[in-house]
């Protein structure tokens, strides 16, 4: 970073802190401020800086990042500056049982090794770190004492920690400002809470939610090898590969960036579309010859045939055909539908859900319940874009079962993707009781759930067009009338405004290993933040019908429509 270029920052940045800074009372030091810094292709660098004059203070954060920049040869990108709120004293023992009440990668506070903050990380630092994380076997937060003292080793080149039951140890809330070269905007960042470390949005506008599609499908884009087949997925705290891969998940993914393609028409995601559908249609679906026919199947590790890697192939072959209007791949199509079909009992409707390839004899009859609304939801895409009456009547059978079996217990997005598509050509009463039985019941818990959870928005979505729909039909009005709208969107808007918590923003990414790998994707925060096509599929897909919800707004607002932020959530234990 030039001496100029970060001048340019830090000028920008000290209204906002000198603002709105907190000046803690005796025995704290009077103003704690971190000064981090990064190039956007390596980890922050981050000082810590205390006194009892902010201008001194800030004086001397100034000089000491841009001694930090000039020794790690840093040329410009973004920085940011964390101040002290709130601190405690507390002991490693007393910690460690905190820790076990806390969801791992929850604990939202920073630590410091003496009262002073000479030896002190921030919430972002422990957790880009690994620092309290124990693994995926460990439901909870845990000290991880040997990710710990390698990171004092880095940070504060401390060789030798211990962390005795009764040894001191001080815990604090932070909030912050974050600035960068481009765009030239600065940030306020959330303190203690669900939301801390990033930046603060009150209100989700369509803007906002054209830039994360953009940017979480150019990531993707930048995943797609010249051969058409993804990086499957990165840890970002030690930036290491993950090494599987998901077939079902490559086609998946490619649905959702088609529907981001809809929004953006980048012609970078476009063409990393055309060279991963080459390697589905060329190296992943296999046709199988039978008694009656041809018929394809995608087919997995192991030599799996899973019900729901058809679908999801239909899906993507019939988003493509429709947004390019090529019927190059409708001969494909149909064999994917015969494929999902011949897996379905014709007297019950159930489907069979992962056979043997070559051999396609059944490997298990039942593995997860996403198979069924994916199978369902697929031939339905597949019967609006032919019009083929088979693939309608076999959803038809299978909703026979899937209502028999109480289905909509599983509150399945699936299931309501598929039952929104459904009662578009069949308005039948069961099928609207099922959509909404999917959902009702469950909006305390999209409302309050500390995880992401993507999905949870997909299928508020899917249920949200549904609901629209019941509007037009007059014969089914009453049951509109039993769905409490003001909770079901208010459940609606704070999802889509709790995902935010899952998007790397230069702001968070900047602490990890390789900033430059995950910026502007999604996150998994219980899974070590493991950012995975899958995961940042379900972000996109839900964001892409949450903008045209918005866009609908401001010309035909519904009852209980909000956009507000809910209230902050309990953060610690382990829901």
């Amino acid at each position: 970073m030039t001496p100029a270029s970060l001048s340019l920052l830090l000028m920008r940045l000290r209204p906002q802190v000198e603002r709105n800074s907190v000046a803690l009372n005796e025995p704290w030091p009077r103003y704690v401020l971190f000064f981090s810094i990064s190039d956007g292709k390596k980890t922050a660098e981050t000082v810590t800086v205390t006194g009892a004059d902010f201008s001194n203070v800030w004086r001397m954060g100034a000089r000491r990042i841009r001694r930090a920049a000039s020794a790690r040869k840093m040329t410009g990108k973004w920085l940011r500056v964390d101040w002290v709120e709130h601190a405690e004293e507390t002991t490693w023992g007393a910690l460690q049982q905190r820790l076990q009440a806390t969801k791992r990668n929850y604990f939202r506070y920073g630590l410091s090794l003496d009262r002073s903050f000479r030896h002190a990380f921030l919430e972002t630092e422990l957790n880009a770190n690994a620092m309290l994380y124990g693994g995926g076997k460990i439901s909870h937060a845990v000290l991880n004492a040997g990710n710990f003292r390698r990171y004092a080793s880095i940070r504060h080149k401390l060789t030798d920690i211990d962390f005795p039951d009764d040894g001191r140890v001080y815990l604090f809330s932070s909030a912050g400002a974050f600035a960068a070269s481009q765009p030239a905007d600065v940030y306020r960042l959330h303190g203690a809470g669900p939301n801390a470390g990033r930046r603060d949005i009150e209100k989700l506008t369509a803007d906002h939610v054209r830039e994360l599609i953009r940017s979480g499908s150019d990531y993707l884009a930048t995943q797609v090898g010249p051969e058409g087949r993804f990086c499957y997925g990165w840890h970002p705290c030690f930036d290491r590969p993950i090494s599987a891969y998901n077939s079902l998940r490559h086609a998946s993914t490619l649905y959702a960036m088609l529907e981001a393609w809809e929004v953006t028409r980048e012609a970078a995601l476009k063409a990393a579309i055309d060279r991963a559908l080459d390697y589905l249609t060329e190296r992943l679906i296999k046709t199988v010859q039978t008694e009656t026919g041809t018929t394809a199947f995608l087919v997995d590790q192991n030599a799996e045939i899973k019900l729901g890697g058809n679908a999801v192939c239909l899906l993507a072959l019939v988003k493509y055909s429709e947004l390019t209007g090529t019927d190059r791949y409708l001969e494909l199509l149909e064999q994917l539908a015969t494929g999902i079909v011949s897996m379905q009992d014709p007297e019950t409707g159930k489907f069979d859900h992962v056979l043997n390839y070559p051999s396609l004899s059944v490997k298990e009859a039942f593995r997860i319940i996403y198979y069924d609304g994916e199978a369902a939801f697929g031939l339905m895409r597949l019967y609006g874009l032919t019009g083929d009456a088979r693939w309608l009547a076999a959803v038809e059978k299978a909703f026979a079962y899937f209502i028999d079996a109480e289905h909509w217990k599983a509150h399945d997005h699936w299931l309501s993707y598929c039952v929104n598509e459904l009662t578009r050509y069949r308005p039948k009463e069961a099928y609207y009781q099922f959509g909404i039985r999917n959902f009702a019941g469950h909006l305390d818990f999209v409302i309050n759930r500390i995880t992401t959870f993507p999905t949870l928005l997909e299928l508020m979505m899917a249920a949200h067009r549904m609901i629209a729909r019941l509007r037009e039909e007059p014969d089914h009005r009453h049951l509109r009338d039993i769905i409490d709208l003001n909770t079901f969107y208010h459940a609606l808007n704070t999802r889509a405004h709790y995902l935010l918590n899952g998007h790397f923003w230069p702001e968070m990414a900047m602490f990890f290993a390789n900033p430059a790998r995950i910026v502007g994707s999604f996150f998994i925060r219980h899974h070590a933040f493991r950012v995975r096509i899958d995961d940042v599929e379900h972000y996109l897909s839900g964001f892409v019908a949450y903008l045209k919800y918005l866009e609908e707004q401001g010309a035909c607002p519904l009852a209980g429509a909000d956009n507000k932020m809910a209230g902050e959530r309990v953060y610690e234990g382990t829901p």
